[in-house]
C-alpha cells in the first residue's frame, strides 16, 4: 500500500507541476470597477505611476516558480519518507509517539496555525479595510493566551490522541465520540474546505494551472503526507513551513520600511496622505460620489468601522476568535505530541512569540500594499485582496532589479503553496483521527483493534477525508467559501469548547450535556451564519449601487459634468442596481438577514454553554461526577500519562 501510494504521490505532483504549460486566464476586471481607473486617475508620484502601469496582475515566473515549487515538493516527500519508517503503531500515527520537544511543537502549532488565509488574507483585509483588518490578527493572537491558560495542560494530561478521548475519559464512551466525532469533521470540513478553494485559485491566478488540477495535485500530496508520515510527518512538513513563511514575510517587510526609511511615523504618514487611499474610501468604502467637505478619508482608514461597522459584530468575532482557537481539534492534537505538561505550555508560549511576530509583519505588509499597490489594484486583481502581498513583493522587487522581482514572488507563490500543504495536512489528520480512532476502533469496535487494524483504519480515514476535501473543494469553485473559515471558529468556540472546558472543570458535567452542548453550539452556529449578513442578499447591493448613482445624477442635475471615471461608474451602478433589485438570498430567500452581525459567537457560545450546563443537570450521572476526582489529579499532575501514550 505504501508503494503504491507513493508511486500515485509522484504521478499526481508530475501531472500536478506540467498543467502549468496551459496557459493562463486572462483577467476581465471585477464587477465592481473602481478600480485601475482610479489610480490612473490619482495624482501619484511619477515612479509610482509607471509602476502602476507596468504591473496590473500577479504573473509569476513559471520557470523560476515551478522550480522552487519542485523543491519544496522534494523536501517534504523526505520528509514523509524519514517519517513513513517511524511510524508503525498508533501513537507514532496519532501523537509522534509524544517525542516531540516543546520547541518543535511550537514552531508546528504555529506552522498549523499561520495559514495561507493569514498570510494572504489578512494582509488583503488591511489592504482595503485598514484598521479592520489589524483587528482579525490581534483576535488570533490573543487566542493562544486562552489556549496557555485554560486547555493546554490539561488536555495534554487528560486525552490521548484526539479530542474524543478528552471528552471520554469520564463519560459513556460511545455517544460521546460520536458527538466528537461529528465536530470535529464538520469544523475540518469548513476549514479545509476554504484552503482548498484558496490553493485552486491561487495556482490558477499564479501559474495558470486549472482549478480541478490544482486542487488535485495538493488533495494528492497531502493524502500522503498523513496516510504515510502521519502527525511525525505532519509536524516536520509545518515546521519547515514556518520556518518559509516567517523568513519570505520578514524580507517583505525590510523591504517596506525601508521605504518610509525605517520611520513609522513616514509610514503611517504617507498612508494617511495617499489619493488613491483616499479615493478608496470615499467611493469604494462609504460609497461618497462627491467628497463630503473636511471629511479627512486618509484617517478614516486608521480608524475602526470600514468594515466591522458594528460594536457588537466586533465582540462577537472577538468571542469566536479568541475562544475558537482553544476548540481547534487539529490545534487539541498537537498537545498530545509532546512528553510533558511542561512542554505543551513551553509550544504555546513559543507559538505564541512566532504567532504575534508574524502578525506584526503581516499589519506592516497589509498597510505597506495599501501604499505601494493601492487597494484599487488589489481589489482589481482579487476582490478579497488575497493577491496584496504578491503583488507587493513583485513591486518592490522590481525596484531593486527585474529578477529579483520574480524570484521574490515566485518564493512567496511556493511558501503559500507550502503553507497551505502543512494546514491541510494537520485539518487531514484530525478528521481521520476522528473517524478511525473514535468513531471505527472505539465505537464500532468496542476498542478491541490490534494496533496494525487501527493504523491500517487510520490511512484508510486519511484517505477518504482527502478525496472528500478534493471533491468538495472542486464543486465549491465559484462559490464565495471566505465565511467558512470563520463559521469553523464559530462551530469550534460554540460546541468544542464548552464541552471541553466543563468535562476538565466542572463535577457535574455528564454524558447528555456533552452530547447537547456539541449539537446545539453546531447547530447554532450554522444556523445563525446562513441567516447573517455573510450570506449574499442581492437587495443590499442593490441599495448601495442606488445611493452611488443617486449621487452622480445629483451631481448632473446640478450642472456639473462627470469625469470619465464618474460616467462609468454611473453605468456599471445602474446595471448592477437592475440585476440585483429583486434578488433573494441564495439559501433561505431572504431579503435581508434575520441575524444582523457576521459572526454568531456573542450568541451560540452562551447557548453551547448553557445547553452543556442545563442537561447535565436535568440528566445527572453519579457514577460520572465520582470519576471526576481522577480525572482532576491527572490533569494537574500528569498521573498515567505515559500508559495513555504508549510510551
Amino acid at each position: 500500500m505504501r508503494k503504491l501510494l507513493v508511486a500515485f504521490t509522484l504521478v499526481a505532483a508530475l501531472g500536478f507541476m506540467m498543467s502549468a504549460a496551459v496557459p493562463a486566464p486572462s483577467y476581465a476586471g471585477p464587477e465592481t470597477s473602481i478600480t485601475a481607473t482610479v489610480v490612473a486617475q490619482a495624482p501619484a508620484a511619477p515612479e509610482k505611476a509607471a509602476q502602476a502601469k507596468k504591473i496590473t496582475k500577479v504573473e509569476a515566473n513559471k520557470t523560476i516558480t515551478i522550480t522552487m515549487f519542485i523543491i519544496i515538493v522534494l523536501i517534504t516527500m523526505y520528509i514523509v519518507y524519514w517519517a513513513a519508517k517511524r511510524t508503525k503503531t498508533t501513537a507514532d500515527f496519532y501523537a509522534a509517539r509524544g517525542a516531540i520537544t516543546g520547541t518543535q511543537n511550537g514552531w508546528a502549532i504555529a506552522g498549523d496555525y499561520m495559514s495561507a488565509a493569514s498570510f494572504l488574507g489578512i494582509a488583503g483585509l488591511i489592504c482595503l479595510y485598514g484598521y479592520d483588518g489589524f483587528m482579525y490578527s490581534v483576535g488570533w493572537l490573543v487566542a493562544y493566551v486562552t489556549v496557555l491558560l485554560i486547555v493546554a495542560e490539561p488536555c495534554r494530561n487528560a486525552g490521548k490522541y484526539t479530542m474524543g478521548d478528552i471528552l471520554a475519559f469520564r463519560s459513556s464512551p460511545r455517544p460521546v465520540r460520536a458527538a466528537a466525532a461529528f465536530s470535529t469533521v464538520l469544523v475540518s470540513i469548513f476549514y479545509l474546505t476554504a484552503q482548498m478553494v484558496g490553493a485552486g485559485k491561487l495556482m490558477e491566478l499564479l501559474l495558470g494551472i486549472p482549478f480541478r488540477f490544482a486542487i488535485s495535485g495538493v488533495g494528492c500530496l497531502m493524502i500522503v503526507y498523513v496516510a504515510l508520515g502521519g502527525m511525525i510527518a505532519t509536524t516536520w512538513v509545518q515546521i519547515v513551513k514556518a520556518g518559509l513563511l516567517m523568513s519570505g514575510a520578514t524580507v517583505l517587510c525590510v523591504l517596506v520600511s525601508a521605504k518610509a526609511g525605517f520611520n513609522p511615523v513616514t509610514f503611517f504618514h504617507d498612508i494617511a496622505t495617499s489619493q488613491q487611499i483616499q479615493d478608496w474610501v470615499r467611493i469604494g468604502l462609504l460609497k461618497d460620489a462627491v467628497p463630503q467637505a473636511g471629511f479627512d478619508y486618509g484617517q478614516r482608514f486608521l480608524e475602526p468601522g470600514l468594515l466591522l461597522k458594528d460594536v457588537w459584530d466586533q465582540i462577537s468575532l472577538g468571542m469566536a476568535l479568541v475562544l475558537g482557537t482553544a476548540g481547534m481539534p487539529h490545534i487539541l492534537m498537537r498537545f498530545f505530541t509532546v512528553p510533558t505538561a511542561q512542554e505543551a505550555r513551553k509550544s504555546v508560549i513559543i507559538a505564541m512569540f512566532i504567532i504575534g511576530t508574524f502578525y506584526i509583519l503581516t499589519t506592516l505588509l497589509g498597510f505597506g500594499s495599501a501604499i505601494h499597490v493601492t487597494p484599487q489594484l488589489s481589489f482589481a486583481v482579487d476582490k478579497g485582496g488575497n493577491m496584496s502581498n504578491m503583488l507587493l513583493a513583485q513591486m518592490l522587487g522590481n525596484e531593486i532589479y527585474p529578477l529579483a522581482g520574480d524570484v521574490l514572488l515566485a518564493f512567496l507563490c511556493a511558501v503559500a503553496f507550502a503553507t497551505i500543504l502543512a494546514v491541510v495536512s494537520g485539518l487531514v489528520l484530525a478528521s481521520a483521527a476522528a473517524i478511525s480512532h473514535d468513531i471505527y476502533v472505539s465505537v464500532i469496535k468496542g476498542g478491541k483493534a490490534e494496533q496494525r487494524e487501527q493504523v491500517r483504519a487510520a490511512r484508510i480515514a486519511s484517505i477518504c477525508v482527502g478525496a472528500c476535501a478534493v471533491v468538495i473543494g472542486i464543486l465549491a469553485e465559484g462559490q464565495n467559501v471566505a465565511h467558512l473559515v470563520a463559521l469553523a471558529f464559530a462551530v469550534a468556540s460554540a460546541g468544542n469548547l464548552p464541552t471541553v472546558v466543563l468535562s476538565l472543570f466542572w463535577r457535574k458535567m455528564s454524558t447528555a450535556g456533552i452530547v447537547a452542548g456539541l449539537v446545539i453550539g453546531v447547530v447554532a452556529s450554522i444556523g445563525l451564519v446562513l441567516v447573517s449578513p455573510n450570506m449574499q442578499y442581492p437587495k443590499a447591493i442593490a441599495a448601495g449601487d442606488q445611493k452611488i448613482y443617486t449621487g452622480l445624477e445629483k451631481k448632473q442635475a446640478g450642472g456639473a459634468t462627470l469625469t470619465e471615471v464618474e460616467t462609468k461608474e454611473l453605468a456599471r451602478a445602474k446595471a448592477s442596481y437592475e440585476k440585483n433589485k429583486n434578488g433573494t438570498s441564495f439559501i433561505f430567500g431572504l431579503d435581508k438577514p434575520l441575524y444582523g452581525l457576521k459572526n454568531p459567537g456573542i450568541v451560540s457560545i452562551p447557548m453551547g454553554f448553557l445547553a452543556a450546563i442545563i442537561f447535565s443537570l436535568l440528566f445527572p450521572s453519579k457514577k460520572e461526577e465520582d470519576a471526576f476526582d481522577e480525572l482532576y489529579v491527572r490533569q494537574n499532575t500528569g498521573v498515567g500519562v505515559a500508559e495513555a501514550i504508549g510510551h
